[in-house]
């Protein structure tokens, strides 16, 4: 038997992209050559990212065992993907053929067929294609389980009322699929919020695909761990946890191309000159926007705080244009703080001098937080990330949430409180310790590790 040959394919999207270049690093642990496919235009924004902050990496390279590739997403080169349901139409139109032919074009090189398909569901139709093509395949959920749960309940939904068979929603009251499981806001499902009705109506069909092209597959698995999810793992058996996929505690050996902008690794020697356990650390992720009022109340609370603080301020976070800080910010806060356009989080988050961590309550976020122990103060966005702030704040009690003012803003005065009052309970670092604890045991001894065990030898068992 030869090497494994795993295709591995992510949705164009950073926190995609990085759950799925773990799992990769992983199967090449367990003998497996991969290529990893990107969309073209999302290929380039890594590979030119990667090289930015590592020139001497050459990212561009494919490793011995990575290699690295993309096919086109179907939009022009300057075509906003920020409108996902353009992205998402135009990914179903193009992208199966382009990835057949991908396939097809790798089984003609002698030695060096495809023995398995791995998915982000976000990209379910490539598990039709790989059917097509006779080809084990695999399907993986970058997110949190309980999210998957309500795509995997489309005609439950449905019977019930809350959603319509387009997907729009019917009933704002919030749902559960089971008695332990967290409440979830319907208003919140990931396909209705983003854009317009119209623009609902197109993902909520991209989704559907999506998990049509789940039907048969033997392994469906979920970058989370049993023990922060048990309820709905007990209740969805064919969901199987292998998180976190990240490494936990330390830098990683080699950088790995999964970041859309270029990190600015400078923010580590600052971070050398802080004292343990004293910054306040800000980011909002790959797809929050600002407007310039809430950016002038972020502003100046980190100034009033008077803290050490490491804050990520993407080029584009204020209305997708440059950020507008107060008059003279940046001058007064420079003894204490440090702005930076994008940074390694994972490598901030394990630092020891991080305090507590302001984030938009992404997955990625969320594992990397509770995998090195910080607490939160959560600010989610949109889609998922309200689930995974009832669970940081209610269900695991390792954060606490803004309250917003009558006019929808989180006010220089509740940014302030919060901070003050997450910093001033023991209680909550006692708890995201013991969680830090119980995502190292999953991975290392625990469900999770058996579970990824399980998966590889199953790929293995079909080339």
């Amino acid at each position: 038997m030869g090497v494994p040959h795993a295709l591995v394919i992510t949705y164009p999207a950073q926190g995609h992209i990085i759950p799925m270049m773990e799992l990769s690093y992983r199967m090449v642990e367990h003998g497996f050559f991969v290529t990893f496919v990107n969309t073209d235009f999302t290929h380039k924004r890594v590979l030119d990212a990667s090289m930015k902050a590592h020139p001497q990496s050459h990212p561009n390279k494919s490793t011995e065992s990575i290699r690295l590739v993309s096919i086109p997403d179907g939009l022009e080169p300057d075509a906003d993907r920020n409108q996902l349901g353009v992205l998402c139409d135009a990914i179903l139109s193009s992208m199966p053929n382009a990835l057949e032919m991908l396939i097809k074009d790798i089984n003609g090189l002698e030695g060096d067929s495809v023995t398995c398909v791995v998915a982000d569901v976000n990209m379910g139709w490539a598990l039709d294609v790989a059917k097509k093509l006779g080809i084990p395949r695999a399907a993986v959920w970058p997110a949190a389980a309980g999210c998957l749960t309500t795509l995997l309940r489309f005609q439950e939904l449905i019977q019930k009322g809350v959603i319509t068979e387009e997907g729009e929603l019917l009933d704002t009251n919030m749902v559960r699929f089971s008695p332990k499981m967290p409440l979830m806001d319907p208003r919140h499902f990931a396909w209705l919020c983003i854009g317009d009705t119209a623009e609902n109506k197109v993902i909520y069909r991209y989704v559907n695909v999506n998990i049509k092209g789940l039907e048969g597959v033997e392994w469906l698995i979920c970058n989370s761990f049993y023990e922060i999810e048990s309820p709905t793992y007990d209740i969805f058996l064919n969901i199987r946890p292998i998180g976190p996929l990240l490494v936990i505690g330390s830098q990683p050996t080699q950088p790995k191309p999964t970041s859309l902008w270029t990190e600015d690794n400078t923010c580590l020697e600052w971070l050398d000159q802080q004292p343990n356990n004293s910054v306040i650390y800000i980011s909002f992720g790959s797809f929050t926007i600002f407007n310039e009022r809430q950016f002038l109340e972020l502003s100046l609370a980190l100034e009033n705080l008077g803290r050490p603080f490491l804050w990520v301020a993407r080029p584009d976070l204020v209305d997708r244009s440059g950020a507008d800080y107060p008059e003279g910010f940046l001058g007064r806060v420079a003894a204490y703080g440090k702005v930076v356009g994008w940074c390694p989080q994972k490598n901030v988050l394990a630092h020891p001098s991080i305090a507590c961590f302001v984030t938009h309550c992404g997955w990625n976020s969320t594992l990397e937080g509770l995998s090195n122990g910080v607490p939160f103060i959560c600010w989610p966005y949109f889609a998922d990330q309200f689930l995974n702030q009832t669970y940081i704040v209610d269900i695991w009690k390792v954060g606490v949430g803004l309250k917003a003012n009558e006019d929808g803003l989180f006010s220089k005065e509740e940014i302030k409180s919060k901070v003050e009052e997450m910093l001033g309970d023991e209680g909550i670092r006692e708890r995201v310790l013991k969680l830090k604890e119980e995502a190292i045991r999953s991975v290392t001894e625990g469900p999770s590790m058996e579970n990824l065990n399980g998966f590889m030898e199953a790929m293995k068992g079909k080339s």
